[in-house]
């Protein structure tokens, strides 16, 4: 069967919906809400991942789903049988959900690997490094992180599922976290307990320490709570958007390269290759002499600051 990406109906209706917001956050006396330049510096970057996009996606989506899905689920006998001994999945409905539901997973667990691996995180910093949340951030993608995302996924043809209905699930789930860069929508009652919503992402942007690393959950928030990673918005915290190192730029380059940049000064520094390893494939913040620190130290420090002097603003160390 052949399906058309959801995205391909997602763009004019992104296009739209960041208007929208635009003009209403301007009439409303939101002017915060929106920087010229730095939209633009988004649209550029959304422009690019849009015509780089279906390039890799033809080569991934398409040569490496297709090629994986062939290997492990041969036709035999006038049907695909998985190499571990079952039929492969077909179109049911229910298939279409047990499918979505894996993405979900995977989206955690790539975009978790993202703020968690430096020279990930130097391709994904590109989404995170404006210092205004809205929908025209949501556009704001790094361009690198098409190279490798698909390998994240190479799972779901092989035991089964088909490459374009992985391919649709990955559209659905990007017009998701689209919709969920905006400040309007408030918490949603019970929907807060299953899904990860509009306010759970403005945490997610948030460079406050308390909210560093938090929520990496696609549709649902499962995962995050599953494995540590939730966090809920706190309404007394004045949140603060973006990252803890900014580009300090709008040139699109220096925000798509800042953090390879640092990366490649840091190995550079250091003579000691488990240093120059963890410099790459560290957490960001890593440092061997402690001139910079993690999140996870960051946040440590943050803890036993609040437990000592509860009343004390607390000083981001770096």
């Amino acid at each position: 069967m052949d399906f058309t990406n959801p995205l391909v109906y997602g763009v004019p209706v992104f296009i739209a919906f960041i208007l929208f917001e635009l003009t209403y956050s301007k009439t409303h006396g939101d002017d915060h809400l929106y920087n010229w330049k730095d939209l633009a510096a988004s649209g550029f970057m959304g422009v690019g991942s849009a015509l780089l996009g279906p390039l890799f996606k033809v080569i991934f989506a398409i040569v490496l789903f297709e090629t994986v899905y062939e290997f492990w689920n041969p036709i035999v006998d006038g049907t695909r049988q998985n190499l571990l001994g079952y039929e492969s999945f077909g179109y049911a409905w229910y298939i279409w959900i047990i499918c979505q539901l894996a993405d979900d997973f995977t989206y955690y667990w790539f975009h978790r690997a993202n703020h968690e691996i430096r020279i990930l995180w130097a391709a994904h910093i590109v989404h995170h490094s404006s210092d205004n949340f809205n929908l025209g951030t949501a556009v704001r993608n790094g361009w690198f992180t098409i190279l490798y995302k698909p390998l994240f996924y190479m799972w779901m043809p092989a035991i089964g599922f088909p490459p374009e209905m992985v391919v649709v699930c990955l559209g659905i789930e990007a017009l998701w976290q689209f919709q969920l860069h905006s400040v309007y929508i408030p918490k949603l009652g019970f929907l807060e307990k299953i899904f990860n919503t509009h306010t759970m992402h403005q945490v997610h942007h948030a460079q406050n320490v308390e909210y560093l690393d938090k929520n990496h959950g696609g549709f649902l928030n499962i995962f995050d709570k599953a494995f540590g990673t939730w966090k809920e918005l706190d309404d007394d915290i004045d949140v603060k958007y973006g990252v803890i190192h900014s580009p300090n730029s709008y040139n699109p380059v220096v925000i798509l390269t800042h953090e390879f940049k640092d990366i490649w000064n840091d190995v550079k520094k250091s003579k000691n290759w488990y240093h120059k390893f963890m410099y790459v494939f560290g957490p960001p913040g890593w440092s061997h002499d402690g001139s910079t620190l993690t999140v996870k130290q960051q946040q440590k420090l943050h803890k036993e600051h609040q437990e000592q002097y509860p009343d004390l603003v607390y000083n981001r160390p770096n």
